[in-house]
């Protein structure tokens, strides 16, 4: 089955009302070029406010039927498109999450999932602000297979993408949101990025699958978004590849066969030794 993946890479503002108009337009672009499933970035209707610790930025968190989502449901329902939104999720008084929700083609609503690896370094402050999820990793069944999200820093770590493999994930998204600071060298910056798609792509070529990673674009805030979104294929070859300092809204046709056609040639699945993996959950080995 062939599936044309949208990729919106955006900037944004302060002005929520202006990034969530924004982005409705861009959906409606990428539908418009033939996207059966659009992915947005990691936290899309605001600047990415986890720079600073502030109080006041608890403000824009909204429930799961908030405002974000509620457009969003709407929209997958009028042009019968899938749609991955991430969003400053409010659960409770004191407790908030980075989260994602999965509307289907025709509007259902699939369910949602938390981040779990919470990042918390100078300029990307999240600890602050979110609770990690508790929700085991999962899948979404939707019109166009099933879909696999992680959430920005999660992309870092083998296990979080292997389970949700497991699960039976068809392909895995990324929503995500990550630059450089502006004072480093060019060398690190190509680097950085060279590191953030190369652990993607192999998480793609272990389990045999396409990534799709989104990332922001833009100056904010003493960071750069360094852009880049890609789309990779089982075996890690890249499909597309975003500019770094400018928005697209691209559609990319990939084709699910193709995992297992890999997945054949080159069964990783097959020869796990999961009988010799017992201490995966313990925190460090000491060899004593």
């Amino acid at each position: 089955m062939k599936i044309n993946i949208a990729t919106l890479q955006l900037t944004a503002t302060e002005d929520k009302n202006d990034n969530l108009a924004k982005t409705a337009k861009k959906i409606q672009e990428a539908a418009e070029k033939g996207a059966h499933v659009i992915c947005l970035q990691e936290l899309f209707a605001t600047i990415y406010f986890c720079y600073e610790e502030n109080e006041a930025f608890f403000d824009w968190a909204e429930e799961q039927q908030g405002e974000t989502n509620l457009l969003l449901a709407k929209l997958a329902k009028e042009l019968n498109v899938v749609i991955i939104s991430s969003f400053f999720e409010k659960r409770a008084k004191g407790l908030y999450h980075n989260s994602v929700k999965v509307f289907d083609a025709g509007g259902a609503d699939l369910g949602l999932y938390r981040k779990t690896h919470i990042p918390d370094d100078p300029g990307f402050y999240e600890k602050y602000y979110f609770t990690p999820g508790e929700n085991e990793y999962k899948i979404f069944s939707t019109k166009y297979g099933e879909i696999g999200v992680l959430i920005c820093w999660d992309q870092w770590y083998p296990e979080a993408a292997r389970l949700t493999a497991l699960k039976g994930a068809d392909f895995l998204f990324y929503p995500t949101a990550i630059g450089w600071e502006p004072q480093i060298t060019e060398d690190l910056k190509k680097e950085e990025y060279e590191a953030w798609q190369t652990i993607q792509r192999a998480h793609g070529i272990a389990n045999g699958l396409h990534v799709v990673a989104v990332n922001r674009t833009g100056h904010e805030n003493g960071t750069d978004f360094w852009g880049g979104s890609f789309i990779s294929g089982p075996f890690g070859k890249v499909i597309y590849q975003a500019p770094h300092h400018a928005e697209e809204v691209a559609v990319t046709t990939i084709d699910l066969e193709e995992t297992e056609k890999t997945r054949r040639r080159w069964p990783f699945l097959r020869d796990r030794r999961i009988e010799l993996y017992n201490n995966i959950n313990s925190r460090y080995l000491d060899n004593e």
